[in-house]
């Protein structure tokens, strides 16, 4: 089993939430950080408060072109949302796959 390497500031957001960073638990974070309901954030976000659940609750994944308009439009870093929603994707392929993101200069 392969073992991802982790900046320090994950490692140290993972030690506190007990598990590992995920798109699912940093957008939970952001939205209990800035005191929304899930009707209000799914809002601000343009999906349905269902949606917002499932993403959530780990029922549904997010495709990294949707973590992208999702940063922006919560004014977040889009390489981090990205990054999360790929890694979610090769977690699913059940691989030994590491990714190194990095966003194109234009």
């Amino acid at each position: 089993m392969h073992t991802r390497k982790l900046s320090a500031a994950q490692r140290y957001l993972e030690e506190i939430a007990g598990t590992p960073l995920t798109l699912a638990s940093l957008l939970w974070a952001i939205r209990m950080c800035d005191e929304e309901s899930q009707v209000d954030f799914s809002k601000r976000l343009g999906i349905s408060k269902a949606h917002l659940c499932d993403i959530e609750k780990g029922r549904k994944s997010i495709s990294p072109n949707r973590a992208e308009v999702f940063a922006k439009l919560l004014g977040y870093s889009e390489e981090q949302f990205v990054r999360l929603a790929l890694e979610e994707q090769i977690i699913s392929l059940k691989g030994h796959y590491v990714m190194n993101l990095e966003k194109k200069v234009a």
